[in-house]
């Protein structure tokens, strides 16, 4: 196979670093005027018609920050731009937080997201490791935020939505957005010294793991609100692109990296338990997901068996795959790990990659063929961005944090 594709060598470093560069100029025409990030389409150009979302927003804030200390001259405005948003147009000033989102005639889109929130949390803390103006605020604010309104102290896991004046909690729990706060607390930690944002990413991994042993490593993703697993919720809506039903493959993969991280950062010598715990995670969704229908790619969802359920090829899912295998290698030396990385290295070149438009295809169907009815467009950089940095970066040190410290 192509040197390109090969783990640890220059060949792919420098592949990955091309990938980077036409990420980073594929995305520069997100801000709108208040700063708030367009839904970006297929060639990059806006789309103001789905209006402007915090979660996408927190995510060109945090690539265009680690952009900026790469040393991409036109990264920082537009990181600055990202921040004035979430400080601005996205921020509720009455109640506190920050609104869903903006529609295209600038009214609120309902409710409060803790899954917006977290990636609020990561946003500020790769502005801030980058020097960007308002990140140590924005922080600030988004953490006050989170401990008062999202994080559950008694049960060591994160509250997942309220209406948007923070008056009613809805009963629904969920491990999409525990998971992005796991992230969000290790980076914290890592740009600040917080270190109490790191235990909490143990409790919420601790409680992960005991529901993952428990169903052969298949991670239940939805809950009530005294979190009893509730494996059959939307069934009947199988391919929603944030509750789908049955098991998300791209997310036991994505576990398994964070989980990683955290072991080595918390007490590398009480690590291999978790690592073990990561690898079953690892080859259990890889195995359930990998050509799974006969066609390259990792299916979206499966039954608790094991079976597909949607076939369709998220980009995302992919961006998790590249990343965790090649931080299983690292840390386990296992060639299987290698060997995994370089198939999804040249399925990623050969099929996933838009060569002619920039970024990457978000939706593939089974066949492979661009579909969009999921993921219309390509809506921001972050999964992809962060692909071309995990392979070489430290693997217990949050992606800023070690761009930050060269």
């Amino acid at each position: 196979m192509e040197q390109n594709y090969q783990l640890n060598t220059k060949e792919n470093r420098a592949f990955l670093t091309r990938v980077r560069q036409t990420l980073l100029e594929f995305g520069r025409r997100f801000p709108s005027p208040g700063g708030g990030s367009y839904y970006l389409g297929d060639d990059g150009a806006p789309w103001p018609e789905k209006g402007r979302e915090t979660w996408i927003t927190s995510r060109m804030a945090h690539v265009y920050s680690i952009g900026s200390m790469l040393g991409d001259a036109q990264a920082g405005p537009l990181a600055d731009a990202a921040v004035r948003g979430l400080r601005g147009e996205l921020h509720d000033s009455v109640h506190g937080g920050w609104y869903a989102g903006l529609n295209q005639d600038g009214s609120v889109m309902p409710t409060k997201q803790c899954y917006a929130h977290a990636f609020v949390i990561l946003a500020a803390s790769s502005a801030l490791l980058a020097g960007r103006p308002g990140a140590k605020e924005l922080l600030d604010d988004a953490l006050a935020v989170y401990d008062l309104r999202f994080w559950d102290e008694s049960e060591g896991l994160s509250r997942d939505t309220w209406d948007t004046d923070f008056a009613v909690l809805d009963p629904y729990r969920g491990l999409n957005a525990n998971m992005h706060s796991v992230e969000a607390f290790l980076a914290v930690a890592d740009a600040t010294g917080a270190e109490q944002y790191r235990a909490r990413a143990g409790r919420i991994i601790r409680r992960v793991l005991g529901w993952a042993g428990e169903n052969s490593w298949r991670i239940p993703e939805h809950f009530s609100s005294d979190w009893v697993p509730q494996p059959e919720l939307n069934r009947d809506r199988p391919d929603d692109p944030f509750k789908p039903y049955g098991a998300t493959p791209g997310h036991g993969i994505e576990w398994a990296r964070l989980i990683t991280q955290w072991a080595l950062s918390a007490d590398k010598e009480k690590a291999a338990p978790f690592i073990e715990a990561a690898e079953h995670l690892y080859t259990t969704a890889v195995g359930d997901a990998w050509n799974a229908d006969g066609a390259p790619g990792l299916v979206y969802t499966t039954d608790w068996t094991g079976r597909p359920v949607v076939h369709d090829r998220m980009h995302w899912t992919l961006a998790e795959a590249i990343n965790t295998s090649a931080v299983l290698h690292r840390v386990t030396g296992k060639e299987r790990y290698a060997a995994d990385y370089a198939q999804f290295m040249a399925y990623l070149d050969s099929t996933v990659l838009d060569h002619k438009n920039g970024s990457w295809f978000h939706q593939l169907d089974r066949n492979n063929q661009v579909i969009g009815t999921v993921w219309p467009g390509k809506s921001d950089l972050y999964h992809a961005f962060q692909a071309t940095l995990i392979p070489c970066l430290p693997l217990e040190v949050s992606i800023a944090a070690a761009v930050a410290k060269g």
